[in-house]
């Protein structure tokens, strides 16, 4: 009877943690698993250090017509804070030169300077600015910088099948009032938390592009890039890709490589 007494009391106690569990699952609101989940995709990229890439922009217009531009991309994680990145073209001959230069902050607006090597001069985009295109693609300034989590709201709305994934899918709402967008919605895998599609809608709450992920490697047993990025404008029907090569992770950078002046000794 002793032995039979002990089972039914530890399946009692089994039946109420499974509750209590099951209970706190019920409590989480749609917008605590949003943010859970952002938290999470941050943390895992935490630590990186630095990393260099190579990078091929093709623009298509509604007709199809192409250009390409060749770049190249350093990336300094700052802890606490925003990462800096540098965008410095190489290719074609009229965009030599062409530098891109971007503070992220975690609770301010992003800081951001282009260098006009034609006119020596270093031009900071302002906040009203940053939804214009850079460079004449569809990117916009906005997208070219890496998000913080402290600049959105979020919402989980549902699980679906994507591809071989079974993704989240979760929005984001940027507080920034100046931001071209309203509103994202995030796909992403629920295994390795990687980013795989996202709608943007624009101020008035129209679907404006789309973006869209491919080829991930992943780099020192943690860190996974995309390949290839792909941005649809619905407005437009042009579009641009993104290809990316030749990550190099804690490459030998420093804090002197990200400041406006450096952005005149560029080559």
């Amino acid at each position: 009877m002793k032995g039979f007494s002990l089972a039914a009391l530890m399946l009692a106690l089994a039946s109420s943690c499974l509750s209590g569990i099951h209970a706190l699952a019920q409590e989480e609101t749609a917008e605590d698993k949003g943010l859970r989940i952002a938290l999470e995709t941050s943390a895992r990229n935490d630590g990186f250090g630095n990393f260099t890439a190579a990078m091929t922009m093709v623009l298509r217009d509604r007709q199809g017509r192409e250009s390409v531009r060749q770049m190249r991309f350093k990336v300094l994680e700052v802890p606490r804070n925003g990462d800096k990145s540098l965008f410095v073209f190489d290719q074609p001959r009229d965009v030599q030169g062409t530098a891109l230069l971007t503070h992220a902050h975690a609770n301010t607006p992003d800081d951001q300077w282009l260098y006009l090597p034609a006119l020596k001069r270093v031009k900071r985009i302002n906040a009203s600015k940053r939804s214009g295109s850079f460079m004449g693609s569809e990117f916009s300034y906005e997208d070219m910088t890496a998000s913080e989590v402290e600049e959105y709201t979020y919402r989980f709305l549902h699980e679906e099948s994507c591809g071989d994934h079974v993704c989240v899918v979760t929005e984001q709402f940027p507080l920034d009032e100046k931001s071209g967008y309203s509103r994202k919605v995030v796909w992403q895998d629920a295994g390795e938390l990687r980013v795989w599609k996202v709608e943007l809608y624009d101020r008035k709450g129209s679907h404006l592009k789309t973006l869209t992920f491919a080829n991930y490697r992943q780099y020192l047993d943690q860190y996974w890039r995309a390949g290839e990025q792909a941005m649809v404008n619905h407005l437009t029907g042009a579009d641009t890709v993104l290809k990316w090569t030749d990550f190099r992770f804690r490459a030998d950078l420093d804090e002197g490589e990200f400041t406006q002046q450096a952005l005149r000794r560029v080559r």
